[in-house]
């Protein structure tokens, strides 16, 4: 089963399903971020969601973007009227990063029939679809969510992992490699964790590239073992579960990722370009 949409699959669908609109930036994580871009203009239909407010709890020893607090989500989609039986649709502006996120969370707290908008609002832009700038009532739903539906790695899982399965780290090389931090005070990476920078996952479009099994196969490079991933914050490291999912991989997400990995300074910590 894939876990994407195309535009004029949704555009068929739309009467169907629930969509969420999760347009977010990092540069902008202090404000509302993507809630101007909402405002202009969204899918007919689609619920905005505040990713850093309604997807992640507040920063703190849980790193920068730490699981949200299950009681948050649940107000979030029975706003939406969404149940665990709902067909959800969620998309972000293009590159189905921040979706990743929401796809993820929503599959945690038990919503199973999730998908995500491949190309993101660009592609249903691009495909000459409506857009709305009316944004809709709150539907005071009843669902009752789950948290805990799908595994996660801590800190310590995943340095076994590093050691002993594929421990994807799914930032730039250059944070990777510690040759820059712009946003963590601590460079480099978890030893033995292997670089898979996100954007590589995707083509200039924004859709998942057509060849991701040959993909992941450069980049697992003959390593056997249980799948991880993390990023800086746990957010664009969903986006590489999301893609192996794709292909029948069940990876496990590390949401403290390197912003809580750092907060301990017994953690060890690797530069350079290789798994080190």
């Amino acid at each position: 089963m894939t876990h994407l949409i195309t535009a004029a699959q949704l555009a068929h669908e739309i009467e169907e399903v629930v969509v969420l609109d999760v347009r977010w930036a990092l540069t902008t994580a202090n404000t509302p971020a993507g809630r101007e871009d909402y405002d202009a203009g969204h899918v007919p239909g689609a619920f905005f969601v505040d990713l850093d407010r309604e997807l992640a709890a507040p920063a703190g020893e849980g790193g920068r973007h730490p699981l949200p607090d299950p009681a948050v989500v649940e107000a979030l989609l029975r706003r939406a009227g969404i149940t665990e039986h709902s067909r959800v649709v969620v998309y972000d502006a293009k590159e189905s990063y921040a979706a990743a996120r929401a796809w993820w969370v929503l599959r945690w707290v038990g919503v199973s029939d999730v998908r995500v908008l491949d190309g993101g609002y660009a592609a249903w832009v691009s495909a000459g679809l409506p857009i709305s700038t009316e944004e809709p009532l709150d539907r005071h739903g009843d669902i009752v969510v789950r948290a805990g539906q799908l595994p996660t790695l801590d800190a310590t899982a995943a340095a076994a992992l590093a050691r002993d399965g594929v421990l994807l780290d799914a930032r730039a090389v250059e944070r990777y490699a510690g040759e820059t931090e712009p946003i963590d005070p601590v460079p480099g990476h978890v030893p033995g964790a292997v670089n898979s920078p996100t954007t590589e996952w995707v083509t200039a479009d924004g859709t998942f590239r057509r060849d991701l099994a040959e993909h992941w196969a450069q980049v697992r490079a003959g390593r056997e073992g249980p799948v991880g991933v993390y990023c800086g914050s746990g957010v664009t490291a969903a986006h590489h579960v999301l893609a192996l999912a794709e292909l029948g991989v069940d990876a496990v997400l590390y949401p403290g990722s390197w912003s809580e990995w750092i907060r301990d300074p017994r953690r060890p910590v690797a530069t350079g370009r290789t798994p080190g």
